[in-house]
């Protein structure tokens, strides 16, 4: 056999390797995957993890009392091109936290901790509701490890000029509920959540000014999110793109996801184009 042909079936074979030692996306599986889900022990917390495809690598982070079960819609898309990592946030999912205590900046660490475990220099990073507060974290402290984010229904602080009055006036209602019952760790673990929402985050849009990489801000034109308060943190971020979605509550990508998936990847592929002068006319 000729070297140039050794070399093809070598070259053939690790191909075949690459893609065996791939493991294929199941949303049934998603969040309890044993082939492809890990816990890491970082920053005082065991959190859980789940790797798919290969490429580029791309972050999901997760809103609110959620999963990563929350992107069985973007899954298998985003795993055709990209590898996909999708983590449970700390005191959610299957990543148990026993503090008392949590915050965004806490848990925007933890993501920065979870890239470092698995050396990813930087990445893409889709992030839902409180997930997207936490990208925006995640850019603002750790700027190296964005390239690009996408985030859906994000707020920037917690009062009603950000979330539709009947949304804040909820969410304090159940605050002030779970204050009088939280006793077992279950409870108190919920009320560690439902507190979160009802005082964080605190986020200026002088600080949003910080954030270097190319951003897509989305929203529903109807979400518990003022669509007017995604327009602020889109404005405040120098490379960003507005994307409001007709038709749409807090939940974008899951009645859009076919949309929400091919714009959003469209965005991770090509380059960031500036606008101005004549350009707008465009």
């Amino acid at each position: 056999m000729g070297n140039k042909l050794k070399l093809l079936v070598l070259l053939a074979w690790l191909a075949c390797g690459t893609a065996s030692a791939q493991i294929r996306p199941d949303t049934a599986l998603l969040g309890r995957n044993p082939k492809a889900g890990r816990f890491a022990a970082l920053r005082g917390v065991k959190l859980y993890y789940e790797v798919y495809g290969a490429g580029e690598p791309v972050l999901f982070i997760h809103g609110n009392g959620g999963s990563m079960r929350d992107f069985k819609h973007q899954l298998r898309a985003f795993a055709q091109s990209y590898k996909v990592i999708l983590l449970d946030s700390r005191a959610q999912g299957r990543s148990a936290d026993a503090g008392d205590s949590l915050s965004y900046e806490m848990m925007a660490d933890d993501t920065h901790a979870l890239l470092e475990h698995l050396k990813i220099d930087s990445c893409n990073v889709v992030g839902w509701s409180d997930g997207g507060i936490n990208a925006l974290l995640l850019a603002l402290r750790h700027p190296e490890k964005v390239r690009k984010l996408a985030a859906t229904g994000a707020n920037l602080w917690p009062d009603s000029t950000a979330l539709d009055p009947w949304m804040y006036k909820a969410i304090l209602g159940w605050d002030a509920d779970l204050a009088t019952k939280a006793s077992d760790p279950a409870r108190r673990n919920e009320k560690k959540l439902v507190h979160l929402m009802a005082v964080q985050p605190h986020i200026t849009l002088e600080q949003l000014r910080g954030v270097q990489c190319p951003s897509l801000i989305i929203g529903g034109d109807h979400d518990v999110i003022l669509p007017e308060h995604t327009v602020l943190i889109a404005r405040a971020i120098p490379k960003s793109y507005l994307w409001i979605l007709p038709n749409s509550g807090h939940s974008t990508l899951v009645h859009y996801s076919m949309d929400f998936n091919r714009v959003t990847m469209e965005f991770f592929k090509r380059p960031f184009r500036a606008f101005s002068g004549a350009g707008k006319l465009e």
